[in-house]
């Protein structure tokens, strides 16, 4: 896959300063069961990837994490799914293509009610997990997320992976395609994330997905696993919301972007 840039994700311009947005997952809850800190975790996000119920979330905490988020000013995005409570949507599953894009849609229409009820609107799209992954190289899939953004909420911006066949569905469809990045996870030389079933998946030095996270958004360019320096400009930056203490990491990258002359701001 090519994870080169177009001019319209980009996160810097020769003409501005360097931008770039910090998203984070929130409302990765289900009843009692909390998993991430959502009131913290808004206080340095500018875009909040709410769960829709399907990995995760239940109305009154997709209701409380749209509130909150209008409330800091945050944008709200939907996070869909495919249907795996149990398994927290990072299992592998085979979802025929009309299924999936009424279910997106499906996920997508119930977080709006809640976002629009407190005096937002759901103003971009984002995968999760297992449906993340397959869509940076599952056409089929990727067109089917993409109908069902369509569907549900006609030209929303869609989030994912540089190079991926979801940002090329999503273009080819008229959506705008925002390039993101990981400040938390290990790329592979060609872009792709390393597996979290391999050891250093995810990355656990805060200092250091900080240094990570200055250079995405200044350089354009991370280290890969292998030790290679891997070219890949993008207008937002993703802090995994379960990671443990990353309500006080994303602070952290935020005040660390600012002083570096980065400004951090939402995309949409």
């Amino acid at each position: 896959m090519s994870t080169s840039p177009t001019s319209s994700t980009a996160a810097t311009d020769a003409r501005t300063e360097p931008t770039i947005d910090l998203n984070a997952d929130l409302g990765e809850g289900f009843g009692r069961w909390h998993l991430t800190d959502d009131e913290a975790l808004l206080a340095s996000v500018t875009s909040a990837n709410v769960a829709c119920g399907f990995h995760a979330g239940d109305p009154l905490t997709m209701r409380r994490v749209c509130e909150q988020a209008v409330a800091h000013g945050v944008r709200i995005g939907a996070q869909v799914s495919y249907r795996d409570l149990a398994g927290f949507g990072r299992r592998a599953m085979d979802v025929p293509a009309a299924e999936l894009a009424a279910e997106v849609a499906y996920q997508i229409g119930a977080l709006d009610i809640f976002a629009r009820a407190a005096g937002g609107r759901v103003t971009y799209v984002k995968p999760h997990g297992a449906l993340y992954n397959r869509t940076v190289r599952d056409s089929d899939q990727a067109a089917a997320v993409v109908e069902g953004v369509r569907l549900a909420a006609g030209a929303l911006p869609v989030l994912g992976l540089p190079g991926s066949e979801l940002l090329a569905a999503a273009t080819a469809a008229g959506l705008p395609a925002v390039h993101e990045a990981f400040a938390d996870r290990a790329y592979r030389p060609d872009g792709t994330l390393v597996p979290r079933t391999e050891a250093g998946a995810v990355l656990d030095d805060p200092d250091l997905v900080i240094r990570r996270s200055v250079t995405f958004a200044r350089d354009g360019a991370v280290t890969a696993a292998d030790g290679s320096t891997l070219r890949m400009t993008a207008r937002s930056l993703c802090v995994h919301g379960d990671t443990p203490g990353a309500a006080r990491l994303a602070g952290r990258i935020r005040t660390e972007l600012t002083e570096s002359g980065i400004a951090v701001r939402a995309f949409t």
